[in-house]
């Protein structure tokens, strides 16, 4: 569910990556692809926006590619830990606002967050589809694909939300998604009522098709 359209830089076209940027495409948004493999690249070239072969452990390489003005970068490298290091370093270095890097090991994940890294992926917890969701959302802690149209997502409440009860917000007269459950910071509520007042950092768990989560966080959540 995006808010605005972003450009983000994908080094590693493994099978994370391509997944990674396969969605973010399809989100709407302009992706970089950096790979080694030629032949890789190749194969990605049709779906990415960009996608070149290149060396992602080398400074200059990385700054001619204008890495710097990219909102996000995400480190995907395979098995090359220190490589996988050593361009993370470089993003951070290059100015990318946020670098998210995907861990090989717990060990690997801590070295990274060292460096600075924003955000450190497993993938074994994280697959490239939910990651994408949660990159391009601020608000957006999780998201369930139920089917190509429906959706369950969280979604924390902002400032703005603060004091508002769900009959103010209205969302299924509005948008057609439902407000199911609300994690308060006591409790969750299942089911709330119209009556139920939300508070800054609640977490709202809504359903309906991915469009209406879009236009109720577009809408609402500002």
């Amino acid at each position: 569910m995006a808010i605005k359209h972003s450009q983000f830089v994908i080094v590693g076209l493994g099978r994370f990556g391509s997944s990674l940027g396969r969605e973010l495409i399809e989100l709407g948004h302009e992706v970089l692809g950096i790979d080694l493999d030629e032949e890789t690249v190749q194969d990605m070239s049709s779906v990415l926006t960009y996608a070149v072969s290149a060396d992602c452990t080398d400074e200059e390489t990385l700054r001619s590619l204008g890495v710097r003005n990219f909102d996000c970068g995400v480190v995907a490298i395979g098995d090359d830990i220190q490589a996988s290091i050593l361009t993370a370093i470089l993003l951070k270095d290059l100015g990318v606002k946020k670098v998210v890097a995907k861990a090989m090991s717990e060990l690997h994940g801590r070295v990274l967050e060292k460096i600075g890294v924003d955000r450190v992926v497993y993938p074994e917890r994280d697959m490239g589809i939910r990651v994408a969701h949660q990159l391009v959302s601020p608000n957006l802690l999780d998201y369930i694909e139920l089917s190509k149209d429906y959706t369950i997502a969280e979604l924390a409440v902002p400032k703005c939300l603060n004091g508002k009860s769900l009959n103010d917000l209205n969302p299924r007269a509005r948008f057609g998604c439902s407000i199911v459950a609300i994690n308060k910071a006591n409790g969750i509520i299942i089911a709330p009522s119209a009556t139920d007042v939300l508070t800054e950092r609640d977490i709202m768990v809504i359903i309906g098709t991915n469009e209406q989560i879009e236009d109720f966080e577009a809408t609402v959540i500002r």
